[in-house]
């Protein structure tokens, strides 16, 4: 009978320990970023223009879960407008004719990178603001030019925000780290959309002119001011191509069309351009690189919106609200004056109606590019809309009149 062995040499174990260590090393750096993803949320964020909040939405349940209060230092930034003349006349001019007698506390919001900061413009107040979503405080307030802060965009990785600053006719550009103006571009009358390109190279802008007065017939058109559609260099801010669309669509034949570049989107090789219009029931397909107009859907009007004047509609908005599937197939229109929302085959323009009972004001596609968030501002909900089988999977409740919804990722650590 042989003698069992109950001891080895270091020698003998130092191989087996140097596999067992790199072994354990690749299991807790692969453990590390396995649960990178599970640190971070994906949430839906709805601001309620009228009610100066924030919805958090849950995708998942389509649950609330948390409400955020975007104006927390609103009574010292009345007391500052109502010492201030001409900021109290704004302030005033904002609440009648663009608020439709309400103030707007909120018009665009983004989170930041690491899920823990959301950054607002605040049209009321003409400034955007950093909050703190575990504190509620402000991080930063930045006064934009002008008398009135609108839509803005958000460069891919998170460092930049591009602000309309409506009255002062140019796009201010903001470090979301420190709040600092760090540049800007010039804009037409009443600076409105934002889209930065997939590589944040580029920013594609548009003006849309007053939208605010009555004089909305084609005849006096030129009565709303110098509107135009831009691609300006994200890095230098240099304009690298200005159009007027108005132009353009006459020379597809449509010479009574606006020149107001409302929502828009692009295709996932960004070569077509696709944009609503003031007082157009549909929108317009633009080819990037050929310059000019390739094609022109028209949705439905319904009886009752046929019999609207044009000075009835909602700031000069027939349709308000586009997005586009993940996948690129189809898009996504809130049907505004008409109190609906179509999605749209990109390749036919054949189309289907979704009625959603009330006013509708924006459209956003899901992070996983399958569904459509269509802002329901007329009834305060907002409605989910599958682009695979075009119709309602869920109605969602939120605050006063919701306007802009944007997809994020917060960190789970701000939701116990």
């Amino acid at each position: 009978m042989g003698t069992r062995q109950v001891g080895a040499s270091m020698g003998q174990w130092r191989a087996p320990v140097v596999a067992l260590c790199a072994a354990v090393s690749m299991l807790v750096s692969f453990g590390a970023a396995a649960q990178t993803p599970s640190s971070m949320r994906e949430v839906l964020l709805v601001g309620n223009n009228w009610d100066g909040t924030a919805d958090i939405i849950d995708v998942r349940t389509y649950q609330r879960l948390a409400r955020i209060n975007v104006v927390p230092d609103r009574s010292q930034r009345m007391l500052e407008i109502s010492l201030d003349p001409v900021r109290l006349t704004y302030f005033l001019f904002i609440r009648e004719q663009v608020g439709e007698g309400h103030d707007q506390l909120v018009d665009d919001m983004f989170a930041s990178k690491d899920g823990k900061v959301i950054f607002v413009s605040r049209p009321s107040f003409a400034d955007v603001v950093a909050i703190d979503l575990s504190t509620g405080n402000l991080r930063w307030r930045t006064r934009v030019g002008g008398n009135r802060a609108d839509h803005m965009a958000i460069s891919p990785d998170g460092t930049r925000l591009a602000v309309s600053a409506s009255t002062a006719n140019r796009v201010e550009i903001i470090d979301t780290a420190t709040g600092n103006i760090v540049g800007n571009f010039p804009s037409g009358d009443n600076p409105h959309e934002n889209n930065y390109s997939r590589d944040g190279s580029k920013i594609f802008h548009a003006s849309i002119g007053t939208v605010y007065t009555a004089l909305d017939t084609p005849d006096l058109d030129s009565s709303k001011g110098e509107r135009i559609f831009r691609i300006v260099d994200a890095r230098t801010l240099q304009v690298l191509k200005t159009l007027n669309m108005r132009q353009k669509l006459a020379e597809m034949g449509m010479p009574d069309m606006s020149a107001a570049v409302r929502p828009m989107a692009l295709s996932p090789d960004e070569r077509f351009l696709y944009f609503q219009v003031s007082f157009f029931h549909g929108f317009v397909e633009y080819d990037l690189e050929q310059d000019r107009v390739t094609r022109i859907a028209h949705l439905p009007v319904p009886p009752e919106t046929q019999a609207l004047r044009r000075d009835q509609y909602v700031l000069d908005s027939a349709h308000h609200g586009l997005a586009m599937s993940g996948d690129g197939t189809k898009l996504c229109v809130a049907g505004t004056m008409s109190n609906y929302a179509a999605i749209v085959s990109r390749e036919t323009f054949r189309y289907s109606i979704r009625p959603l009972g009330a006013r509708t004001y924006w459209a956003t596609t899901s992070a996983d590019g399958n569904y459509c968030y269509v802002s329901v501002a007329g009834d305060d909900t907002v409605s989910v809309i599958s682009y695979a089988t075009e119709a309602e999977v869920a109605r969602i409740p939120v605050g006063d009149h919701p306007q802009r919804a944007r997809t994020a990722r917060l960190a789970t650590s701000l939701f116990p």
